[in-house]
C-alpha cells in the first residue's frame, strides 16, 4: 500500500505544501488586488495592440454596470463566445463583477452543441464575436436569450481595429452573413456598452466564496456536454494552487515584464487557469486569436521575448515542423508548459533541441479548474510522467472495487481539494465522487514510490484484449516513432476471439508507408496483444479546439459507444 503522500517529499524549497482561498472573501477581491498592483502593466498584445491592467479593469467596471442596468436576476448566467481577442477578459471580469455567471462557449460550437450549452446553463445573456454570430441566429429562438451583445475582432484596437475588421469582414470574408435586426433580439453593439456602462452607476454586488462563477462545459465527445459548476472558492484555490508551483521559476525572471504566449483559446479551461496565474503575477498575454494559422503564429512569436509558453502536444508538434519556428529567438524562454492532453516524448525531445527549454507535463481536468498534477518546475527534462499532486491536493488511486491500488499499479485516479467542483449542473453527481468524497476523474493511472504519477489512458478508451488491459496513449506514443507516420490514433473493436482488438488509424507521409510496415514496426516495439490487428490510413483525424485526438469519433464509425468502464 501506498506511504500517505509521498509526493510532498518532492516539493522544491518555497512551495507550501497547502494553501488557503479563504484568505480571500471573494473572487473580485482576488482580481481588484491585481489590478491595484499592476495597473500600469501590459496585460494583453494582440496584432501589435497593447493594452494595460487598468484599461482592462476599466472596461471590465463599464461592461459589470451595462449588465447590472438590463435586469438580469440576481445570479443570471451570462454566455461568452469569442476566441482569444482583447475584449475576452473584461468581459468575462465584467460578468463575474456584476454578480453573475459566466459560461464560456466555444464559438466553433454547431448550432445542436450551441443550443444545448446555452439552454442547460440557462442562459440570459450573451456576448458573441460577429463572425460567429451566424450560429446564434439558427438557434436563438429555442433559447432563453434576451440580450445578445455582438463585437467585431477589431473593436478594442483603435485605428489598428478598423483595418482588422475590413481585413477580416472583405477581404478574408470571415463573417458569414447573419440576420439579428429584428428588435425583438435587443441586440447591443460592444462599443456601445462600453459607451454607456461608462455612464452607469456600478454597484458592487455582495459575495461570497461559496456563489457559482462558472458553468464550465465538458465532455462533449461523448454525446451532450455537462456542466461543472465552479465556484468561487474554486477559482481563486487554483490561482493561488498555481502561483505556488510556478514560484520557484517565476521568482527568477528579472524583466520588467513576463510574456506568456496565449495560444490556448481562453474559453478552454487550461487557458483560463493560465490566465488565472497570468493576471495574479502581472504577465502579460500574447493573444493568438488563431493558432492553427502556423506561420503567422511564427510571425507573432518574432516581435517580442516570450518567457512562459503553455500548449497542448499537437501545437509544440505544429511549430516544430514549421521551417521557420527554429529560427526564432528563445532566449527568454523559461517554462514550457505542457497540459491538455498526454505529451509524446519525442515531441519533447525535439522541443527542446530546438527552445533549449525542458517541457514540463501536468495534468488538470475542467473539474477542477486544470489544477490537479504538475512537474517539477525547476526539471529540465521530460520525466514522462504527470508529476505529483500540487498544493493542498489529495489523491487516490483505486480498483474496480474500490480498493487502493499498489504502489506502480495501475487504477482510476480519484482527487480532492479546495478547485474541486462540487458536481455538474442539472445532474445526479453522487455517482462522479467516491464514498469518502473524492472525485472521480475517468483516468488510469499509477503512482511511484516518490508519489510521481504516470498517466495511462481514459478509463473510458482502455482496450481489453484477452484480459489484458491495453493503453492506446501507449501505442501512440510508440508508433509516432515509426519512420513516415505523422499522426496516430488507437481504438478497440469488437473481435470473436479477443474480446477486442487494436485498431490504429494512420495519417501517412507518404505512398512508402504501408501497412506491413506498420505491422513490423509494431511487433518490434511491443508485445504481440498490445500491437494493431487493423490498420487503416486517413488524411486527417477528428480534433477537438485544442488538438486533442476525438477517438470517440473514431468509435462512432464502427458504431461502437462504449459505457465508462
Amino acid at each position: 500500500m501506498m506511504q500517505n503522500k509521498p509526493w510532498l517529499s518532492q516539493y522544491p524549497a518555497g512551495v507550501p505544501k497547502t494553501i488557503n482561498p479563504d484568505r480571500y472573501s471573494s473572487i473580485m477581491e482576488l482580481y481588484e488586488e491585481t489590478f491595484e498592483r499592476f495597473r500600469g502593466h501590459p496585460i494583453s498584445i494582440c496584432m501589435g495592440v497593447t493594452h494595460t491592467y487598468n484599461d482592462i479593469d476599466k472596461a471590465s467596471i463599464a461592461v459589470a454596470a451595462w449588465l447590472q442596468a438590463q435586469g438580469l436576476p440576481q445570479g443570471g448566467v451570462v454566455a461568452l463566445m469569442m476566441p482569444n481577442i482583447p475584449q475576452y477578459l473584461p468581459i468575462m471580469l465584467g460578468i463575474l463583477r456584476a454578480g453573475y455567471v459566466c459560461t464560456p462557449v466555444n464559438p466553433l460550437y454547431t448550432g445542436r452543441e450551441l443550443r444545448h450549452q446555452l439552454n442547460d446553463s440557462g442562459a440570459q445573456a450573451i456576448f458573441v464575436v460577429d463572425n460567429f454570430a451566424q450560429a446564434l441566429e439558427q438557434v436563438i429562438e429555442e433559447t432563453s436569450i434576451k440580450r445578445i451583445v455582438i463585437s467585431k475582432m477589431g473593436d478594442m484596437m483603435g485605428l489598428k481595429g478598423i483595418l482588422v475588421n475590413t481585413i477580416i469582414r472583405q477581404v478574408k470574408r470571415l463573417v458569414p452573413k447573419y440576420n439579428l435586426n429584428d428588435p425583438k433580439y435587443n441586440v447591443t453593439k460592444f462599443p456601445d456598452v462600453l459607451k454607456k456602462g461608462k455612464n452607469l452607476p456600478f454597484k458592487p454586488p455582495k459575495m461570497s466564496l461559496d456563489q457559482k462563477a462558472f458553468l464550465q462545459y465538458t465532455g462533449g465527445t461523448t454525446g451532450l456536454s455537462k456542466g461543472a459548476i465552479l465556484s468561487q472558492r474554486n477559482i481563486v484555490a487554483a490561482a493561488m494552487q498555481s502561483e505556488a508551483w510556478t514560484k520557484p521559476i517565476t521568482s527568477e525572471i528579472h524583466e520588467v515584464y513576463i510574456n506568456m504566449v496565449m495560444a490556448l483559446p481562453l474559453y478552454h479551461i487550461f487557458a483560463f487557469m493560465l490566465s488565472l496565474i497570468g493576471m495574479r503575477s502581472g504577465y502579460t498575454f500574447i493573444l493568438i486569436p488563431n493558432p492553427r494559422d502556423i506561420p503567422g503564429f511564427v510571425k507573432t512569436l518574432s516581435k517580442q521575448p516570450f518567457h512562459i509558453f503553455p500548449a497542448v502536444n499537437t501545437l509544440f508538434k505544429g511549430l516544430l515542423d514549421n521551417p521557420n519556428f527554429k529560427d526564432l529567438d528563445f532566449s527568454s524562454l523559461r517554462i514550457s508548459q505542457a497540459g491538455g492532453m498526454a505529451a509524446t516524448e519525442q515531441t519533447a525531445t525535439r522541443w527542446l533541441e530546438t527552445t533549449g527549454c525542458a517541457m514540463i507535463e501536468g495534468w488538470g481536468m475542467t473539474e477542477g479548474v486544470a489544477v490537479g498534477t504538475a512537474n517539477i518546475i525547476t526539471n529540465r527534462k521530460f520525466s514522462g510522467t504527470i508529476g505529483v499532486p500540487v498544493p493542498s491536493i489529495d489523491v487516490i488511486i483505486i480498483d474496480e472495487d474500490g480498493k487502493q491500488v499498489k504502489v506502480n499499479e495501475g487504477g482510476e485516479m480519484c482527487i480532492k481539494g479546495p478547485n474541486i467542483t462540487s458536481g455538474y449542473l442539472n445532474k445526479d453527481s453522487s455517482e462522479d465522487f467516491t464514498s469518502d468524497g473524492y472525485f472521480r476523474t475517468g483516468d488510469i493511472v499509477s503512482m511511484d514510490e516518490q508519489g510521481f504519477i504516470k498517466l495511462l489512458d481514459r478509463k473510458k478508451d482502455m482496450i481489453l484484449v484477452s484480459g489484458f488491459n491495453v493503453f492506446p496513449n501507449e501505442i501512440e506514443s510508440v508508433m509516432l516513432d515509426c519512420d513516415g507516420v505523422v499522426d496516430c490514433a488507437v481504438i478497440g473493436i469488437p473481435d470473436d476471439h479477443q474480446g477486442e482488438a487494436v485498431k490504429i488509424y494512420v495519417v501517412p507521409e507518404d505512398n512508402n508507408v504501408t501497412k506491413e510496415v506498420i505491422m513490423e514496426f509494431a511487433l518490434d516495439n511491443m508485445t504481440g496483444y498490445k500491437c494493431p490487428r487493423h490498420i487503416e490510413f486517413v488524411s486527417d483525424l477528428p480534433k477537438s479546439n485544442v488538438g486533442k485526438v476525438l477517438r470517440q469519433k473514431l468509435r462512432e464509425k464502427h458504431n461502437i459507444d462504449y459505457p465508462q468502464r
